[in-house]
């Protein structure tokens, strides 16, 4: 196995940036280095924890896979490696490969949570796989192959003819809840797929994403026609029980997710722009039984995300206040780098 990973990651990822994100093997920067000294100093402390702002300071997978990816995208080795250290030593710590998903400065010992979050596996193997190719590093590889085949392993199923990615190792499948399979759409991190499955190849990743668009386009909840931030999949697809029915502060991500990989139709994406936005301009998340609002969200890192929407599937280009980056809290800051970094490789247009 060792020379297999070997191999894909110094003579195949050296140009997986190419073909899968379009930036060159030269290294070419899609975060500014102004944007991402500015997202350090908000969120990055000296231990290369990435500190959740907005979630009473804790960090978690999620937060580190993501700090791993934007330092790739800024081409910054050394924070990504203080980063990747923080997150080796602190969160690598199940017996299955993942990484437990919270840790808690507050209390001791600091994991609190010793369950995974597969969407914080992603990222993380998909920040090291790029890594990888990025600075020619064998090590990355192979710990993002580890992760990825622990991924398949522990968290991809295939139910009734469809392949679903399960949000963590355990508690939502249907011998964990009576509802199950439960899946969170916002954790397809659809351009991660086909990366992932050069260094541990497999037709579920595939079959996943394929699925997964298509589950997408499946979840249309109340006249918004928006997915939940948690849905059963045991039969026809519903909000899940035990958590909100609502769009929410998880699903407000998917378009960005499907954009950035350039996938789903241009309808998916208009019927999901049109279904959160509100008619001030700004996105909102909503309660998917009566359809009302439960929050305005005026943070331009969450306003990118339906323009950008829209601006993939033929409409407006992004208004220049969008495309001014100044940190806010951790996660819509996050997800307006990512947004900004795709419009950089793509010299500022959408397509």
């Amino acid at each position: 196995m060792k020379s297999a990973i070997s191999k894909l990651a110094i003579l195949t990822l050296l140009s997986v940036m190419a073909i899968f994100t379009n930036i060159s093997a030269t290294h070419a920067a899609s975060v500014s280095p102004e944007a991402w000294a500015a997202y350090k100093d908000a969120f990055l402390d000296s231990g290369g924890r990435i500190i959740d702002t907005g979630n009473g300071n804790i960090s978690h997978s999620e937060g580190q896979g993501y700090g791993m990816w934007l330092a790739v995208l800024a081409d910054d080795l050394s924070d990504f490696e203080l980063i990747w250290s923080f997150t080796r030593t602190e969160l690598l710590v199940r017996d299955d490969g993942l990484s437990a998903w919270k840790w808690d400065p507050r209390t001791k010992p600091h994991v609190t949570d010793i369950n995974n979050a597969t969407d914080g596996d992603i990222l993380i193997a998909y920040a090291l796989a790029l890594a990888a190719g990025q600075w020619n590093r064998q090590d990355y590889a192979e710990a993002a192959a580890a992760i990825a085949s622990a991924v398949l392993k522990k968290t991809v199923v295939q139910r009734g003819g469809r392949t679903l990615l399960l949000p963590a190792a355990s508690g939502f499948d249907e011998a964990d809840r009576t509802d199950g399979p439960v899946v969170n759409p916002s954790y397809l991190i659809f351009e991660a797929f086909p990366v992932l499955d050069l260094l541990v190849p497999s037709p579920l990743w595939k079959t996943v994403a394929d699925d997964g668009v298509a589950q997408i386009a499946a979840f249309a909840f109340s006249d918004k026609k928006l997915p939940a931030d948690w849905v059963s999949v045991k039969t026809k697809p519903q909000p899940a029980s035990g958590f909100p029915p609502e769009f929410g502060y998880n699903a407000v991500r998917i378009p960005l997710y499907l954009a950035r990989a350039k996938m789903g139709s241009p309808e998916l994406l208009s019927r999901l722009k049109d279904g959160m936005t509100l008619e001030s301009g700004a996105a909102g998340t909503f309660d998917l039984k009566t359809g009302a609002v439960k929050d305005v969200l005026s943070d331009p890192g969450y306003r990118i995300i339906p323009a950008l929407a829209a601006c993939v599937s033929g409409g407006p280009a992004i208004s220049d206040d969008l495309k001014n980056f100044q940190p806010t809290l951790y996660y819509p800051s996050t997800l307006h780098l990512l947004a900004l970094s795709f419009l950089a490789r793509n010299n500022g247009e959408c397509r």
